[in-house]
Parts: structure tokens; sequence; C-alpha cells
């Protein structure tokens, strides 16, 4: 096929509203689930794990701990399924990929660094 065509008919499929969150947030995903013939959302909170992919592909992961449990899910960035996200805090990491909260317990699970602004130096 025609590159320009798959360009064209993906560019009606990408999300509306940019999603604009990263690696090391805490999030909460509102996720649209079918239940017979009604319709609801269901809301995902956690810590974003990682992301990867690009376009339609791009997918993101999602960990949260659940009755002493952790949980991962990973959600296409670009689906129908996922009505939006929504960032709760902002956090700063220097990974692509936390997968070292799988070995961690109890608040150290969800413990990621909270982003600071740093101010600027004062002028004398």
């Amino acid at each position: 096929m025609n590159q320009a065509l798959l360009k064209k008919i993906e560019s009606e499929q990408y999300r509306k509203d940019d999603a604009k969150f990263a690696v090391g947030d805490s999030v909460k995903v509102h996720t649209k689930v079918v239940e017979g013939d009604k319709e609801r959302i269901q809301i995902f909170s956690g810590v974003v794990m990682g992301r990867r992919g690009h376009g339609l592909n791009a997918t993101f992961t999602i960990r949260r701990i659940s009755y002493g449990e952790g949980v991962e899910r990973v959600f296409p960035l670009h689906s129908p399924r996922v009505d939006k996200v929504e960032v709760e805090r902002q956090g700063s990491v220097r990974r692509a990929k936390l997968t070292y909260l799988r070995k961690r317990l109890g608040k150290g699970a969800t413990l990621v660094k909270e982003k600071t602004e740093k101010a600027a130096p004062a002028k004398k």
C-alpha cells in the first residue's frame, strides 16, 4: 500500500485530545466498559511504568497495588475505549521503564519522587 494512503487512514483514528503524561507520573485512566447493553466508565489509577511504540501502536503500562497485590495493565494510547488520561501527580524519574517497582513492597512500590520546578537564581 501507498505510505501516504496509510498515514491518511491512520490520522483519522488518532486521539483528539493529546494525552500529556510521562513515565513516573501518577495518572487516572478512564476506560469505557460495556456490560450487556449498558456502558460505564471505570477508573484505573496508578504509576506509569513505561511507554512504547509510536503512531497508532503506542501503548503505556500502569501499575498499582490492589489489596496488597501488584496489578499492571497495558492500555493502547489511541484506543476509543480509553476515554481520557488524567494526570494526578508528575513524577521525576531517570529511566524509560520503571520495572524496578515490581520488586518493591508497600509505599515504596508507588513512591516516585515528585517533580519540582527549579527556581531561577536570584538577582542582586
